[in-house]
């Protein structure tokens, strides 16, 4: 095993250079680095010159000027192809690598162009269409990942000693619970004025809602048993998100305080990992996702330290400060609810980098690339070719040595005709995302 580090020639030591070269370098390649201002120190190392520069000998990398800025400015940027991969950041002639690797990979990792000015969508969030990825149309690769081989394939010709590590292709499943039930766990007056409209609109659903409530039928929605039976037989990893919010026109899910809904977190959380599903105006409001957090620490008496937002509303920076401040450690709001894909050029976790404040965090963002109401709601597929899009981001994922991680909500899963094709492209997900 190559011993000696990588040492990177720098002018300056920048924070964000060290951040994106933690990624790239460590975490991808599983190098060790070190960004180096004083060329007496470069020894005899292998040298990466992130500079303008002339250094014998090294790795050259003409550096972009978007490292060593303060702040968030528009930047210029042409995508051109290399290697049937796309790039930007554009290097001079004498650079080893036609693109600034680590510059690029900030300014998609760090979601840079999220906190420029954009046209939102109905619930605030930023949409794929207006991210360079969708429209340079590499949303679906994880293309930091791919850099990183082919660099390390460069380094190789001029380093021919250096070790890299292999990265192993993993998975996991996530559920979001948003409506455990469809008639249990609802408050007396949420519980009448559902028996109201349905005599006014539906009334073959009023003696169902009466059976169910009266517990001498299954509610609908609950098809955790289901769930946790396909789970086990594929042996899949997989945490489950609980919302515990008040309700509102988007929160559909019963009181913290009801029992059967405690029951069920509770049934779940003794077999799998569970997180907060911190409720749709959260991601704008620290006191709610703290005032979350601990009615869910409350009902499994444990410390709970991963979420992921309703509707996957996330505002640079703010959101994932307010999480930081209220004790979470990993978020997997990282993706798109119009468009699957890679939201962040990366099939890996990364720690937030807070462009605000020009640090990294303390934060883990775990991204994932599919949410099952992508497919049936925003793109409108049928479950066959649901399934070839599910197939091709799987092996995006496993050639790239990631995590793959999907979002299926139960009421995607259940027991009729109309999720029939749904269940079958959750099984064909599970038995093909195997390792």
């Amino acid at each position: 095993m190559e011993s000696r580090p990588v040492k990177i020639y720098s002018t300056d030591n920048v924070p964000r250079l060290s951040y994106v070269a933690g990624i790239i370098l460590e975490d991808i390649l599983g190098l060790s680095w070190e960004v180096i201002t004083d060329k007496r120190r470069l020894g005899k190392n292998h040298i990466i010159n992130y500079s303008a520069e002339k250094l014998e000998g090294a790795f050259k990398i003409d550096p972009h000027p978007l490292l060593f800025e303060n702040g968030i400015t528009p930047q210029a940027i042409s995508v051109t192809q290399w290697k049937d991969f796309p790039v930007f950041f554009q290097t001079q002639p004498d650079s080893d690598l036609p693109f600034d690797i680590f510059a690029a990979s900030f300014y998609l990792i760090s979601r840079y162009e999220e906190y420029l000015g954009f046209e939102a969508d109905e619930h605030g969030r930023f949409k794929a269409s207006s991210s360079i990825a969708f429209q340079n149309g590499f949303l679906g690769k994880p293309v930091i990942d791919h850099w990183a081989r082919e660099l390390a394939k460069t380094l190789l010709k001029k380093f021919p000693t250096l070790v890299f590590k292999s990265n192993e292709f993993r998975s996991l499943l996530t559920i979001d619970t948003d409506q455990p039930f469809a008639f249990r766990g609802k408050t007396l007056i949420r519980s009448l004025g559902g028996f109201f409209r349905d005599i006014t609109n539906n009334e073959k659903h009023v003696g169902e809602r009466y059976r169910i409530i009266a517990g001498e039928e299954k509610d609908p929605f609950d098809v955790f048993d289901y769930i946790i039976e396909n789970i086990e037989k594929y042996e899949t990893k997989t945490l489950f998100f609980f919302p515990v919010g008040d309700h509102s026109d988007y929160d559909k899910n019963p009181s913290w305080k009801n029992d059967e809904y405690r029951k069920l977190i509770t049934r779940v959380a003794d077999k799998f990992e569970t997180g907060l599903h911190p409720s749709y105006y959260a991601a704008e409001r620290v006191n709610l996702i703290d005032n979350e957090l601990a009615r869910l620490k409350t009902i499994l008496q444990k410390d709970i330290t991963v979420s992921r937002f309703h509707y996957l509303r996330l505002f640079m920076p703010q959101s994932y400060r307010y999480l930081s401040e209220t004790g979470i450690m990993e978020d997997y709001s990282m993706g798109y609810a119009d468009e699957p894909g890679f939201r962040a050029g990366i099939s890996r976790p990364f720690y937030f980098y807070d462009l605000s404040q020009e640090k990294q965090t303390k934060l883990k963002i775990i991204p994932f690339q599919l949410m099952d109401a992508t497919l049936y709601q925003y793109k409108n597929l049928d479950p066959e070719a649901a399934m070839e899009l599910v197939l091709n981001l799987i092996s995006e994922t496993r050639n790239a040595g990631g995590l793959f991680v999907s979002i299926w909500h139960n009421t995607s899963l259940l027991d009729n005709p109309d999720c029939q094709g749904w269940r079958e492209v959750f099984d064909f997900m599970l038995k093909n995302q195997m390792p």
